[in-house]
């Protein structure tokens, strides 16, 4: 299959003041587009430019090539990390949010795990929200590694993820990862996150 770059699915201003304009335009302009152009050429003319994206990242093992490997799943990560996110935020379903309440106490107890596991990864990754064995899970990955892979320490189908990479927020917040994963926090968007859970679990 061809692979195309996504359009982004709001303005760069659109995240304001939680995700700052210049850091939006660079991080997808820059950083997303270079994941995906280098990715579409070490694919080229390989069996792997036939599968689906999420096909690729499910055969990513240690043994895959770290142009595939780092490439694909930035422009993987980058996809989900931007619709992850909308303007205001939104509201889980009540599918979402009854599992939220199940399995981690609440959506403010979720949302603490989520800010550890961003906190806690040490230099560059993602933190994520996953279905693992019908489940809601957090968990991180290092890199552009993602729970698609067999080579994450807990794989899963990933509901929202959140970029931990410096070049994500250091131009508004410096190294204040914690301040920055708060402003995420604000605009999460719970109901794309709910489309993505119940086809998780369908």
């Amino acid at each position: 299959m061809a692979f195309e770059f996504p359009d982004l699915p709001y303005d760069f201003s659109a995240l304001e003041p939680h995700v700052d304009a210049q850091t939006m335009e660079i991080h997808y302009d820059r950083h997303h587009r270079a994941y995906f152009t280098n990715f579409t050429g070490a694919i080229d003319g390989s069996p792997l430019a036939d599968q689906s994206l999420e096909q690729v990242m499910a055969g990513i093992d240690a043994s895959a090539a770290p142009a595939v490997r780092n490439n694909g799943g930035g422009f993987y990560n980058h996809i989900l990390y931007w619709n992850s996110m909308c303007d205001g935020g939104s509201a889980a379903s009540s599918a979402l949010a009854s599992a939220i309440d199940s399995e981690f106490g609440s959506m403010d107890k979720l949302k603490e795990q989520l800010k550890q596991a961003g906190m806690t990864r040490f230099g560059s990754g993602f933190a994520w929200l996953v279905v693992n064995n019908g489940k809601l899970a957090v968990t991180s990955t290092p890199n552009q590694d993602n729970p698609l892979m067999p080579v994450a320490d807990m794989q899963g189908t990933p509901i929202i993820a959140l970029d931990v990479w410096e070049h994500a927020y250091y131009l508004k917040y410096q190294n204040k990862r914690p301040d920055y994963i708060d402003g995420y926090l604000e605009v999460v968007d719970w109901a794309k996150a709910s489309e993505r859970f119940s086809a998780a679990i369908a």
